[in-house]
């Protein structure tokens, strides 16, 4: 490229040199870049005052005369180059300043690639590879040749681009080859099992088949049958295999016999009166272990609180019997007044004893004979008291009948009673009359409750 010497000199830079037939004064000139077609503008102490005088354009051919009227003068002076700032280091006549810039590898030049830009020499290549928007590339995958618009549109979608399996196994694969990676060869790839049918992971299906219920395993035993299911194999080994051996159908009476299934036929027919002897001993053994839980539950059942709420049933029959019949009592479950306490139990007779038979309803407290009553002390000395529930659907308006009394440690009924108990015991013949037990619900739904308590406060355990 030629450049005008309007261009050439913009900015010069002048050595302190100076010409040997000029003064310093007349050798400083002021530089103006001239344009063709365009005036320069001038400085208003060049213009005289009042004049009105217009400067012509000055030709390009004679802007050395301007500069250096004297050729001399022109050869004789040195300027460096437009682009010292920028790093050139060219320094040389002025007259040579247009063929360096020429070649000058900072002096800015039209791209290459007609995209309009002045780029430095030294920078062309960079623009032309990096920046230039008309630059051709090559895809780093492919290796095609695109434009740079072109080339972001195919980036991210270049068949030959290695990516991640999307089942991330950890496979890089080429784009295009993805969907037949993922359907043939990713171990994450699921894979129906080829005995239960269920679908696992292409790396877990191995493992999975070690312990498929579905997958056919050899009988331990060995016998002629051909593989079994994992799942059927204990019905295979308890029903079917021939060479198991099986154990004696009367083995909890007590037989150790085992062997195959033929044997052991014949050894059930041939030792009928043996296993009928096991089973009789195993009977015995088992009844006399059922009545010592029978007593252990009878044992933890016992109600040690001192309280007892007694309910009875079947009142109306009863009262029937009671009335038919002399004597009849119903007796109440034992109780304990504590763990290690005194052994009672309560009476009653519905239809009276003593004073109050025929007319009222008597109840009694009976002290029995106890396991600890060799560490109790004695005479029994706790006050007791009976209570029968009014069973009114207000229980505002219920009346309870309560009665109580502190045993006289005198009487024989509070002694420390002996192997056979007093028949009777100690309480009230006329509790309550048969007529207040129709005024009130003292019997509801044929049933009727009675409380007997005793005095926990005097209850002595040592």
């Amino acid at each position: 490229m030629v450049r005008s010497l309007s261009q050439w000199t913009k900015t010069l830079s002048f050595p302190a040199r100076l010409s040997p037939n000029r003064t310093s004064k007349e050798s400083v000139v002021n530089v103006q870049p001239i344009f063709p077609g365009v005036s320069p503008t001038p400085s208003a102490s060049s213009i005289p005052q009042g004049s009105e005088k217009t400067i012509s354009p000055i030709p390009i051919t004679e802007i050395s005369q301007i500069i250096y009227p004297d050729p001399e003068s022109e050869k004789a002076s040195v300027v460096y180059c437009i682009h010292h700032k920028d790093g050139c280091t060219w320094s040389d006549e002025l007259r040579k300043l247009g063929a360096h810039l020429n070649t000058c590898k900072h002096d800015a030049v039209q791209c290459s690639a007609q995209c309009g830009a002045m780029i430095p020499r030294v920078l062309m290549q960079d623009h032309l590879r990096y920046t230039c928007p008309r630059r051709r590339a090559n895809c780093e995958h492919c290796h095609k040749e695109f434009s740079e618009s072109a080339l972001e549109e195919h980036q991210g979608n270049c068949g030959y681009e290695p990516i991640y399996c999307e089942n991330k196994c950890g496979a890089k694969v080429q784009r295009r080859h993805t969907q037949q990676h993922i359907q043939q060869h990713c171990s994450k790839r699921l894979v129906p099992c080829r005995h239960c049918g269920q679908r696992y992971t292409q790396d877990t299906v191995s493992a999975h088949g070690a312990v498929c219920a579905r997958a056919p395993v050899p009988c331990p035993q060995r016998c002629a049958a051909a593989c079994v299911p994992r799942d059927a194999l204990d019905a295979h080994l308890r029903d079917h295999c021939a060479a198991a051996g099986a154990p004696c159908a009367f083995r909890d009476a007590g037989c150790r016999f085992k062997g195959t299934r033929q044997a052991l036929e014949r050894h059930t027919e041939e030792n009928c009166q043996q296993h009928l002897a096991l089973v009789s001993t195993l009977a015995s053994r088992q009844a006399r272990q059922l009545e010592s839980l029978r007593a252990a539950v009878a044992r933890l059942s016992v109600n040690c609180s001192g309280v007892l709420v007694w309910r009875i049933t079947e009142w109306a029959s009863k009262m029937a019997e009671a009335k038919c019949k002399d004597g009849v009592e119903l007796v109440s479950p034992i109780f304990y007044t504590s763990q290690y306490g005194y052994k009672l139990q309560a009476s009653l007779f519905l239809n009276g004893n003593g004073a109050g038979e025929a007319t009222h309803m008597s109840v009694y407290i009976k002290i029995l004979p106890g396991e600890y009553d060799a560490i109790l002390r004695w005479p029994f000395a706790h006050s007791v008291a009976f209570t029968l529930f009014d069973q009114s659907s207000n229980p505002d308006r219920a009346c309870n009948i309560v009665e109580s009394f502190v045993p006289d440690p005198t009487w024989k009924n509070f002694q420390r009673p002996s192997k056979e108990p007093d028949t009777l015991g100690f309480g009230f013949p006329r509790f309550v009359s048969h007529e207040m037990l129709k005024k009130r619900n003292f019997v509801k739904d044929d049933v009727m409750f009675l409380r007997v308590k005793v005095d926990p406060s005097k209850i002595v355990a040592v």
